[in-house]
């Protein structure tokens, strides 16, 4: 997988904020890295282009950050002539998710910095390995659109293997006391796509129809193509879902391998299920 890399202690890219297409099922929106941002809400996403170009800076204020220490990231949001971003909308209950990915998409962690003004956000965490790892800061400007600015960095330590990612012949995954299997209604690029997470009792098999909302929904989807370029953030078709079925509606922009997590909550206790699956071309 090639990649090309820029320095750990400050990193920072532009997007133009507002760009993109808006539909009834499913808005993308891509900046000038190739990335893209999808979703799907009951309504129409509405856009505004005048936020100008938006920059984010990831830094580690210590300088840089070392597998296995707890270390401060910061994510700065300015505008194009470098003033301070303050006016962020509540998405999902936060003003800014940060998703976490290794080199292999074999680590994954979606968290959520605090807002210290003047357009910085700051959270404490750790790295498992030493490496190259992927930041994706997933936010709203105020009257503007769903924004996904994000960078690669190099975190000091001996770094994990890689393995390359296969698609999974059967998408049943077992974790903790629950089994969750994902139906895909179709895997060609560039139409839309429905996930189906069917979650029930690993012992007894029984659905589990109890889900609480986890950030203000049934549950939510990050998807990665296997080279971290193109990203979705996918919300459920019924946000007020309770299981023991969970859909989504997103589109691969391309062929190619992407690895989906789902994201759910039962009795308090957040679980994330990953799949691999192999998109083609019709």
């Amino acid at each position: 997988m090639k990649k090309s890399f820029l320095p750990a202690v400050v990193l920072s890219l532009t997007i133009l904020a507002g760009c993109g297409n808006t539909d009834n099922s499913a808005h993308q929106t891509n900046n000038e890295h190739g990335e893209s941002h999808a979703g799907h809400s009951a309504g129409t996403e509405q856009h505004s282009s005048d936020q100008g170009y938006l920059n984010a800076a990831f830094t580690f204020p210590a300088g840089s950050a070392t597998a296995n220490n707890e270390t401060e990231l910061s994510v700065q949001i300015t505008d194009q002539k470098g003033v301070p971003v303050n006016d962020f909308e509540v998405n999902h209950e936060k003003l800014l998710h940060l998703i976490i990915v290794n080199h292999d998409l074999s680590y994954f962690s979606h968290i959520h910095p605090d807002f210290k003004g003047e357009g910085r956000f700051s959270i404490n965490t750790q790295f498992p390995a030493g490496g190259d790892y992927k930041l994706f800061a997933d936010f709203k400007p105020a009257g503007g659109s769903s924004t996904t600015l994000s960078e690669w960095v190099k975190i000091e330590g001996e770094p994990a293997a890689h393995t390359d990612l296969k698609a999974y012949t059967k998408l049943v995954k077992e974790v903790g006391d629950k089994e969750v299997e994902l139906a895909v209604s179709n895997t060609f690029a560039k139409e839309e796509t429905i996930l189906t997470f069917h979650l029930r009792d690993a012992r007894t098999k029984a659905g589990i129809d109890n889900l609480e909302p986890y950030l203000g929904a049934v549950g939510h989807v990050v998807i990665l193509s296997e080279d971290a370029s193109q990203y979705l953030h996918v919300h459920p078709l019924d946000e007020k879902a309770t299981g023991p079925e969970a859909q989504f509606a997103t589109t691969f922009p391309q062929a190619g391998i992407y690895k989906i997590w789902g994201q759910f909550q039962h009795r308090g206790e957040v679980i994330t299920v990953p799949y691999v699956v192999e998109v083609k071309e019709r």
